[in-house]
């Protein structure tokens, strides 16, 4: 399986359970995982038979400037299902943190896997 990934994405986003993080953005960081759904571009070169990063990119910004979600885990959950739906990718691995929200701590945060139901990732034959 080949992987794309996003690492130190960082952005400001209204993220969070007290009323003053509904008001004022905060910044998190994200790092993504990303199968593709076939090896082709290996061999062909060609952007069409690998994924955009600038287009998942840019549809996870949009998401962060338009939604308000309470749990880091909620805002993962829905990163993962936009990489599998809207790119068709097979498998997906989304870490969120929030940065310098508790005094001592550089980043607090939540890291989950998702596998698409359209895909059954399995070993290559020997």
């Amino acid at each position: 399986m080949d992987t794309i990934f996003l690492q130190g994405f960082q952005a400001k986003t209204l993220i969070g359970i007290y009323p003053w993080e509904k008001k004022i953005a905060q910044t998190i960081e994200l790092n993504l995982e990303i199968a593709l759904p076939t090896n082709r571009a290996c061999f062909t070169d060609n952007l069409e038979d690998s994924l955009d990063y600038s287009l998942i990119v840019k549809r996870i910004n949009d998401t962060l400037a338009t939604k308000h979600f309470c749990l880091l885990e909620a805002l993962a959950e829905h990163i993962a299902q936009i990489v599998l739906i809207e790119f068709n990718s097979p498998w997906v691995k989304v870490s969120v943190a929030k940065l310098d929200i508790i005094q001592g701590v550089k980043k607090l945060g939540i890291c989950i896997e998702r596998k698409s139901t359209l895909y059954q990732l399995t070993p290559s034959p020997a």
